[in-house]
């Protein structure tokens, strides 16, 4: 009896050294690369970046169509019947001017991939070519779903609204870190990225003249008490939680009880319960401290990124994964959430995934003028995602 399906594939897959595979290709993926730096574009602006996308899918023979205005999403339909995983790459760059002095240095005055996400693109392309070479030998379908506007207000949600995301059992991704040895894959089990709200509060109270202030109820006096009761909401919560007030606008004249008062901040938090808790204690305190000195307290919240939470069976096998390729000296599980945020957690929301680090090579902070990940990294980004990608499939 002939074997089909998965069953025929798994052990050639298994075979497969994507990482002498990903080397032989190292010039053209550096080549790529360079191409995504030097034009890099803001959100909702990769034209350029979309175009190039679309033209090495197409040499690959990888169908694909333009989504959400300048995302891409391309499907690899591989040999046999199987599960369907994706691949998410951002593609936005930042308003940055480049200070990195390198010979593919950004064209574009004040724009710069300071966040590596040239390299996310290279690395999904990268796995692109070695899926596709072994097209035959391998079972299911990977979906590559490069997004728009990462840094701005998302594109991941948009494209899961366009259908992008349906049909997947589980959706991967990867991110370039300053803080892991170059080439070195960081994974973490469970809550990773805090998600994040931006709040408005708007205190009320009465005007008076300075000289008469118990004619007045003092806005801005309400607006400080209330920065105190909500500071020490992170206190209340065993997993970390940042609540910064940046912003305080009151009053009108140096000899005048505010009557108004409007404060700015942001929350962060790590995972749904933990949000939806630390909003409503944020609202509670504040209308509470407001009504202790008379004023009231209106509680507005902006949602951002609701955070990545990473499901355990597709991390466990992304650390397989990359184990079996890099060894276990070069995969280190990351002890704690980062406190950033990142709208891949809108995919596995949608479906289950694991999103991972690779170490970029590069010990400058993300988003600065210099930040420049390795080229060397290039070739072991794309085998992990292969080898990740090939693990879920089989």
């Amino acid at each position: 009896m002939t074997k089909s399906g998965p069953a025929a594939s798994s052990g050639a897959s298994a075979a497969i050294d994507w990482l002498s595979e990903a080397r032989r290709i190292q010039d053209r993926l550096a080549e790529i690369r360079r191409a995504f730096h030097r034009d890099p574009e803001l959100g909702n602006r990769e034209f350029h970046t979309s175009d190039r996308i679309i033209a090495v899918l197409s040499e690959l023979g990888i169908p694909c169509e333009r989504v959400c205005g300048t995302g891409v999403c391309g499907r690899l339909l591989l040999a046999g019947r199987g599960k369907a995983a994706g691949l998410r790459a951002d593609m936005d760059a930042l308003p940055v001017e480049e200070k990195t002095g390198a010979g593919f240095v950004s064209q574009n005055a004040g724009v710069m991939h300071a966040c590596g996400h040239d390299v996310h693109m290279t690395a999904a392309l990268g796995a692109a070519m070695l899926l596709s070479a072994h097209r035959n030998e391998l079972a299911g379908e990977v979906r590559f779903l490069f997004q728009p506007d990462e840094e701005g207000s998302g594109g991941a949600r948009r494209m899961i609204e366009a259908g992008c995301a349906d049909g997947l059992g589980a959706v991967f991704g990867m991110h370039v870190s300053p803080d892991l040895p170059a080439g070195d894959i960081g994974i973490r089990y469970g809550k990773f990225y805090a998600a994040s709200d931006m709040f408005e509060i708007r205190v009320r109270g009465r005007g008076a003249h300075g000289a008469t202030p118990e004619k007045g109820i003092d806005a801005l006096r309400a607006a400080c008490r209330i920065v105190d009761e909500i500071s020490v909401i992170p206190d209340m919560f065993q997993d970390r939680c940042i609540i910064t007030t940046g912003k305080l606008t009151a009053g009108t004249k140096e000899n005048t009880v505010a009557e108004s008062a409007v404060l700015n901040g942001i929350i962060r938090t790590l995972g749904p319960d933990m949000r939806s808790r630390t909003k409503d204690l944020v609202r509670e305190r504040a209308e509470a401290a407001a009504a202790a000195l008379g004023a009231s307290a209106e509680v507005l919240f902006q949602p951002s990124y609701g955070g990545i939470v990473n499901t355990g069976p597709e991390t466990q096998i992304a650390e397989e994964a990359a184990v079996a390729l890099v060894g276990a000296d070069r995969v280190h599980r990351i002890e704690e959430p980062v406190m950033t945020t990142e709208d891949f957690g809108c995919f596995t929301e949608k479906c289950s995934g694991s999103f991972y680090h690779i170490g970029a090579g590069c010990s400058l902070p993300l988003h600065s003028s210099g930040f420049l990940p390795s080229e060397d990294i290039l070739p072991v980004a794309a085998a992990v995602h292969a080898a990740v990608l090939t693990h879920y499939l089989q």
